[in-house]
């Protein structure tokens, strides 16, 4: 007998044939897929039948659909017990490649115990065995979309499909150096996700716009890449993008040097907002206190000079978090950099010396006194405590070493002292 009607036992409930007395009566299917539709039949030409549901119908032959459920026909002192199977499925609309997914549903009539298999695309994938309540769960690894369906003896779900997240990986492969190999290698797991498509500039100009997983940048000489990876995707699958840049370039420089190396140097300075007075081949105080700045934020040795480790970290930096909303400034006597901030983002990333003492004030200040000249030693004073200020001075270390002002380099100063009017909020921690 099948597992269904065996159930059915356990439950309780007992399959009587008909009686003697009807002996002619018969029902045919009483078990199946719903909508199941059951032929009745009888010796009496008037006949009544009551299908259990509501429904009743008279004749010696007739046929009722039944949706899913557990149904007692009757015609005179016969009964016929109707099964009518179903099974639901619930699958998450989204999930990462080779996640685990929990898949859920239940049986109808809701009966424990029944064995219910999972398949992917047609094929095996899980099974698993109803609770008390005919329903089930069941979690996997997923690695396809689909379509997924849950099989209960002759019963299927509808056939449902989930969206898979693939896994995106970019990858610089080289040195960065002028005339060594540098590529870019991207891999998409799995590998039916989609297409990979790579763009590259250099400056503003387009120089690489191909499906391809990877590209051999031009290093001849120096350069600041930004590449930009995505994918076409497969039914079933997301779009995945990743960003990134590279710089070609020499791997040592200090001030006095000159050339394309200092340029793209300068260039990738300017894309993450650190302050330079221009982009200009030179490496002049400007560029060095433009990379005392990068040095400070992420955390490198403070020596104002550039080597291969700084170009790598360089290559991944990305523009540094505001630790508040709104338009202010920002000034971290941790790191000793100053952040102009506009919209809760970073619009300006400056060098500063502190109070050598630590006797800067930390706090929530305004901006209530400004000089646009000198004011004593202090160069485009902006005052926001008492004798407190952000000011240009002509020495400016890489630590603390003010009475407890607020250091900026001279060729700053002006534009600090612009950017910062009356009333203007600044945050110091």
């Amino acid at each position: 007998m099948r597992r269904a009607l065996s159930s059915l036992v356990v439950l309780g409930f007992v399959l009587f044939a008909p009686h003697a007395a009807a002996k002619c009566a018969d029902a045919t299917p009483t078990t199946g897929a719903a909508p199941l539709t059951v032929t009745f039949t009888a010796c009496d030409a008037t006949a009544h039948w009551d299908f259990g549901d509501g429904a009743t119908a008279d004749g010696q032959t007739v046929q009722h659909t039944y949706v899913a459920g557990l149904w007692v026909a009757a015609v005179g002192s016969a009964e016929f017990h109707i099964v009518s199977e179903a099974v639901t499925l619930r699958v998450p609309k989204l999930v990462g490649f080779r996640h685990r997914l929990t898949f859920r549903g239940a049986v109808v009539p809701a009966l424990p115990n029944q064995h219910v298999l999972l398949l992917a695309d047609e094929k095996f994938f899980a099974s698993t065995t109803t609770g008390p309540e005919g329903t089930f769960s069941v979690t996997r690894r997923i690695g396809a979309p689909g379509p997924y369906v849950a099989r209960w003896d002759a019963a299927n779900s509808a056939a449902l499909s989930t969206t898979v997240k693939p896994r995106l990986t970019v990858r610089l492969t080289g040195s960065g150096t002028i005339g060594r190999p540098l590529a870019v290698a991207a891999s998409l797991v799995p590998a039916t996700a989609g297409a990979v498509h790579i763009r590259v500039w250099r400056g503003r100009k387009l120089v690489v716009n191909r499906s391809t997983a990877r590209v051999n940048l031009d290093t001849r000489k120096a350069a600041a890449y930004r590449i930009r990876v995505t994918t076409m995707p497969a039914a079933g699958f997301t779009a995945r993008r990743q960003e990134l840049s590279a710089v070609v370039s020499q791997p040592n420089l200090q001030r006095g040097s000159h050339g394309p190396s200092v340029r793209a140097l300068e260039q990738r300075l300017r894309a993450l907002h650190y302050a330079l007075l221009r982009v200009d081949r030179f490496y002049g105080q400007d560029t060095y206190d433009a990379v005392i700045a990068f040095q400070k934020v992420n955390g490198l040795p403070r020596t104002g000079a550039v080597d291969l480790a700084l170009w790598r970290r360089l290559a991944r930096a990305s523009i540094p978090h505001a630790r508040y909303r709104g338009n202010h400034v920002e000034i971290d006597k941790t790191r000793q950099v100053l952040f102009e901030v506009r919209g809760g983002k970073v619009a300006l990333v400056v060098p500063v010396s502190t109070g050598a003492t630590g006797n800067t004030p930390v706090g929530l200040w305004h901006v209530y006194s400004r000089v646009a000249g000198w004011s004593w030693v202090l160069w485009y004073p902006t005052y926001f405590l008492r004798g407190f200020a952000i000011h240009g001075y002509p020495d400016v270390p890489p630590y603390p070493a003010s009475h407890g002002c607020v250091r900026v380099p001279m060729w700053v100063a002006t534009r600090l002292y612009a950017m910062d009017p009356y009333g203007f909020p600044i945050h110091i921690f």
